[in-house]
């Protein structure tokens, strides 16, 4: 089997030309948008890459902001409630009228902790427990003393007290 000669018709061979240039001008096409494309597509990526570069700074600024003012709010905290508890009023019968008057009484006495920060009433923590040891209670005709078991000192101020006779 022979293969016809195209070549010597000029319609096949307008043919065959318009294929070959229409091949190139589509390549140079091609080439043209995928450039354009690539390089809108590279620009995007570097303004991505800036943005996050700024906001990574900007997010360290704002973490160091947010430690410092931590910082200061954790070293301006204060006393803002008092709770005293007797641990032991059952042993010698009190009445829950007569230990939550002893209570409202210790907390009458170091009131003046209320407002002061955290770091004044832990250094004055020796002052408390004098103030409330050193005071004989009085009821029922009988003289009871405080002594000081646990104190946490925190935004609260709990104290558990156990009471005795006095001797």
């Amino acid at each position: 089997m022979r293969i016809p000669p195209y070549y010597r018709r000029p319609a096949w061979q307008r043919f065959f030309a318009g294929m070959v240039i229409g091949g190139a001008i589509s390549w140079c096409i091609f080439i043209y948008i995928y450039g354009v494309w690539q390089e809108e597509h590279t620009s995007l990526i570097e303004k991505q890459s800036e943005k996050i570069v700024d906001l990574e700074n900007e997010k360290k600024i704002w973490q160091e902001e947010y430690k410092e003012i931590n910082k200061r709010t954790i070293e301006q905290l204060t006393i803002q409630k008092i709770n005293i508890k007797i641990i032991n009023g059952e042993k010698y019968k009190l009445d829950m009228l007569s230990v939550s008057e002893i209570e409202d009484s210790v907390k009458d006495d170091i009131s003046m902790m209320i407002a002061k920060d955290i770091d004044t009433v832990y250094k004055s923590k020796e002052l408390i427990k004098k103030i409330i040891q050193n005071k004989p209670v009085k009821l029922n005709d009988k003289r009871y003393k405080l002594q000081v078991k646990e104190m946490v000192i925190f935004t609260t101020l709990s104290i558990q007290l156990e009471i005795s006779f006095e001797e």
